[in-house]
């Protein structure tokens, strides 16, 4: 349980299974999983493009772009941010390619959004939190970061 008080009225929460109980409102508080997205974006020879991280977690190797929503954003919206923040470059959706869980050791639980996009324009340039970006062949693909991430870019690639 992370919340330890009431957002409505102050109390401290408690523990009740995986979920908190407020004592005052009776009203439970669950530990939810952060969601996030991934995409798995090809060029038109049907190359992947990953970016090399510059944090942690996993810092130094690849992974797809991806990452956390923000407020209201739905998962489609925030695919299609984090691959431009990431990578500079623009995608169309293509499909859904799954959901998968993984537990991070900064965030805890996540649950990834993947889809498989195809690259339409944009300049290529690693984002902030990027060393590189860089297209690979699907049977080039290094060591990946995340194992959710390689998860996903095998769904897409068939």
């Amino acid at each position: 349980m992370k919340k330890l008080y009431c957002p409505f009225c102050g109390s401290r929460l408690r523990e009740r299974g995986k979920k908190g109980i407020c004592p005052l409102c009776g009203l439970p508080f669950y530990d939810n999983p952060l969601p996030a997205t991934a995409a798995v974006a090809q060029n038109p020879k049907g190359e992947v493009i990953l970016v090399k991280r510059a944090v942690e977690p996993g810092l130094g190797k690849w992974c797809l772009p991806g990452g956390f929503l923000e407020g209201d954003e739905s998962p489609e919206e925030g695919v299609l941010r984090e691959l431009k923040e990431e990578t500079g470059l623009e995608g169309e959706i293509r499909e859904l390619i799954g959901v998968v869980h993984e537990r991070s050791s900064l965030y805890g639980p996540v649950v990834i959004i993947g889809y498989r996009l195809m690259v339409t324009g944009g300049e290529m340039r690693p984002g902030d939190d990027a060393q590189e970006v860089r297209f690979f062949p699907p049977g080039e693909i290094p060591e990946m970061a995340f194992r959710s991430h390689m998860k996903l870019l095998q769904g897409a690639i068939r």
